[in-house]
């Protein structure tokens, strides 16, 4: 689903009615939008301008009847604690938050502020929601993978690389939940017959030296698992991945339009971003985060860069080509 499609199909699909024009408020609101990447990242910079453009489509004006701020966290997990203890101090109208880690941080200083999230792996394990049905917290928004995704990660892998004999698992323990992630990679990776090695890194420094040292084995792969320090990093991360040999897959489609070789993930990167926005809408208009539901993707995209496998070295199948959404030449 595209950017025109979705706002099209919100006229149909929303009980609330589009409003036409400007539209008066009973005073103006305060969003704040936290995001964990910098603000001149390109993908960072596409993902808020979908969200304003729903927020406008639907009668919000920055500046006339809504205050809408941003802060960034340029990819480092320790500003997400002082960055939402400062933002929840402003006492907004509603706070949206990308990625496990920062709403972890908002979490523990707010349960009272309606707050909105996307790119969350396991909000019911992690506390922000009693249930996807029925969230019963301040906290409601998407997810963005189900269970079944990490494990179909390493056959993909396996399929464009079967003489792998290890896959790392590239992970940022504080804002990506381990055992979501690892286990599941883990027991596809035994019924493979192949190692998973978990790939913990904290920072930028530690990618460098923890993949140089996983790569060191030939016949080995990379799994990469979703989170801001790896976003925020993903081109030094493909960079180290093609320098290493290590055949590569990642969690979101603009790691293979950066040069990755492989991405499994939603089907639009914006769509995510989009439905929070209408979830924003609705809250100002006096709907509860409590009584709304986390929604799930329901449609996932393979996008492969063939241009990264020649020069790794590898052959991607027919069948895999055949079945991607996208192949990048």
């Amino acid at each position: 689903m595209r950017r025109r499609q979705f706002l099209a199909g919100l006229v149909g699909t929303m009980a609330l009615p589009l409003p036409v024009g400007a539209q008066q408020h009973d005073r103006v609101r305060r969003i704040v939008l936290l995001y964990p990447l910098s603000e001149g990242d390109p993908e960072q910079k596409a993902r808020r301008d979908a969200m304003v453009e729903v927020l406008n489509h639907r009668g919000w004006s920055d500046g006339r009847d809504v205050k809408i701020e941003a802060r960034y966290a340029a990819g480092d997990a320790s500003r997400f604690a002082p960055i939402a203890r400062e933002v929840v101090a402003l006492a907004p109208d509603v706070i949206f938050v990308q990625s496990t880690g920062f709403v972890a941080a908002v979490h523990k200083e707010t349960r009272t502020i309606p707050v909105v999230f996307s790119n969350v792996s396991d909000p019911v394990g992690a506390g922000f929601a009693a249930s996807l049905a029925r969230p019963g917290k301040n906290l409601t928004g998407l997810t963005l993978f189900d269970r079944d995704i990490p494990g179909k990660w390493l056959g993909m892998l396996k399929e464009i690389a079967p003489q792998l004999t290890r896959v790392g698992v590239l992970i940022n323990p504080s804002n990506s939940p381990f055992d979501y992630f690892v286990q599941p990679i883990a027991r596809a990776a035994a019924s493979f017959g192949i190692e998973a090695v978990p790939v913990r890194v904290e920072n930028v420094d530690a990618i460098d030296t923890e993949l140089r040292t996983f790569g060191r084995k030939s016949q080995s792969g990379l799994v990469v698992v979703p989170g801001s320090t790896m976003l925020t990093n993903r081109r030094r991360i493909i960079g180290l991945a093609a320098s290493l040999q290590l055949p590569a897959v990642y969690p979101e489609r603009v790691y293979a339009t950066d040069g990755g070789l492989l991405s499994y993930s939603i089907a639009d990167h914006l769509e995510p971003f989009q439905q929070a926005a209408t979830y924003i809408d609705r809250i100002l208009r006096g709907e509860k985060p409590a009584d709304l539901p986390v929604q799930a993707p329901t449609k996932y995209a393979t996008v492969v860069n063939v241009k990264a496998a020649k020069a790794l070295g590898v052959t991607v199948p027919a069948s895999l080509l055949v079945a991607a959404d996208e192949v990048i030449e």
